[in-house]
């Protein structure tokens, strides 16, 4: 039985020398979905302000995220680039501020951070002023802004996460690599490549020229997708004879009937996901699979809970010797089921029936798979192109009218 937790704390050596040191760095989960379901964030503008208006609410997802295994707390800074918070009728640019957004999020992940042996992550992602065809100094003051606040707040690395077009991301990189700290960067995109039609490689290769140490993918596909798309960038790397970390972080869905937009085109996004929920053995396979590959920062986004965390904790536990405090109520593989009262279930106590279960929805009438909606819009696309202004009563009407049942 390995031991739960550290022995012998690390302190708080940097993200390059963990990785460097050939250490497997285990990610967070996702914020905005989680604290959706919880009440705290608005579906639709996906914003980050709760770490302002709930801070409570913010500072317990990060500590169960710790407590499962989390090496990596990012701020919850996703979307907080002050032109999302004031697109399409938002409140929160006015009324509360981006430079206060950015700045509860920092203090909040460095408190629990502080907790255990985590490291702090300073985040940035897709701005509406690029999908508006703002020009490339306009996009990246949006990004320098929140730079500013990670600055000030020490954050211990930035990410530069969520993106759908690598030209975006690269500017990204290049404001995140004016601070001197070490730089990652994950793009939302499967097998296919970028919207413009990038390949994953050729993403790869321009991440890293333009000073990511690490890079993959984040969001959007499912765990065997996103494992698939970062071994396409682990090729291109190799041809280009570039060297980098590697790193995933995908959804906690199955979406194999995904297109090139991934699970934003599901007829399910973002209300009716539950079915396609991985489970917690699901992950214990996708972080064998990643650690396989040579990805060593293995995390996870939207619909990972703290229970797919540990899942990732324990499956890479022989190889980091150690198990998260988490794994104190959870017995390996289900055998904490011998405890069960009824016969049927203690007989579940095995790592066989988890592994080989095809678990069943429950809902007769319902397909496997849906049929993406695609619409084909990227950057540039008059859909695309983004207001201050709340979306009108004929806004509205004109895409329903594109979107009939």
């Amino acid at each position: 039985m390995l031991p739960i937790g550290k022995t012998v704390k690390q302190g708080k050596r940097g993200i390059l020398e963990r990785l460097d040191a050939g250490e497997i760095v285990i990610g967070d989960g996702g914020f905005v979905f989680a604290l959706e379901k919880r009440g705290y964030v608005k579906a639709g503008p996906w914003t980050p302000e709760a770490t302002v208006e709930h801070p409570e609410a913010v500072r317990q997802l990060h500590r169960e995220f710790l407590r499962a295994g989390s090496n990596v707390l990012q701020t919850f800074t996703f979307y907080a680039s002050e032109d999302k918070l004031e697109n399409r009728g938002n409140y929160v640019a006015e009324k509360i501020s981006c430079q206060k957004v950015n700045e509860a999020a920092c203090d909040i992940a460095r408190e629990v951070a502080n907790e255990g042996d985590a490291l702090v992550a300073g985040g940035v992602s897709q701005t509406p002023s690029y999908l508006s065809c703002k020009d490339k100094a306009e996009v990246k003051a949006a990004f320098r802004k929140q730079l500013d606040v990670f600055m000030k707040k020490n954050v211990d690395f930035l990410i530069a996460e969520y993106f759908e077009h690598v030209e975006e991301a690269v500017w990204a990189v290049e404001v995140l690599k004016e601070s001197g700290k070490p730089v990652a960067a994950t793009m939302c995109i499967g097998p296919e490549g970028d919207m413009h039609g990038v390949p994953p490689g050729q993403c790869a290769v321009q991440l890293v020229k333009a000073g990511a140490s690490i890079v993959g993918v984040n969001c959007h596909f499912d765990p065997d997708t996103s494992l698939e798309t970062v071994k396409l960038m682990k090729e291109g790397l190799q041809a280009a004879k570039l060297k980098a970390h590697l790193m995933s972080q995908p959804l906690a869905y199955h979406t194999p009937d995904c297109g090139k937009q991934g699970f934003i085109d599901l007829p399910e996004f973002p209300f009716g996901l539950e079915p396609r929920i991985v489970t917690r053995w699901d992950i214990q396979k996708y972080a064998r699979k990643a650690y396989d590959l040579g990805i060593r920062y293995i995390g996870g986004c939207c619909g990972f809970e703290p229970y797919h965390v540990r899942a990732i904790a324990e499956e890479l536990g022989p190889e980091r010797g150690f198990l998260p405090e988490a794994s104190e109520k959870h017995g390996s593989w289900g055998n904490s089921l011998s405890m069960h009262t009824k016969p049927w279930v203690r007989a579940r106590a095995r790592k066989e029936y988890w592994e080989n279960l095809k678990p069943a929805s429950g809902r007769p009438y319902c397909p496997s798979m849906s049929k993406p909606d695609g619409w084909g819009v990227t950057k540039g696309a008059r859909e695309l192109m983004q207001q201050k202004e709340a979306t009108s009563e004929q806004q509205l009407k004109e895409l329903f009218q594109k979107r009939k049942f």
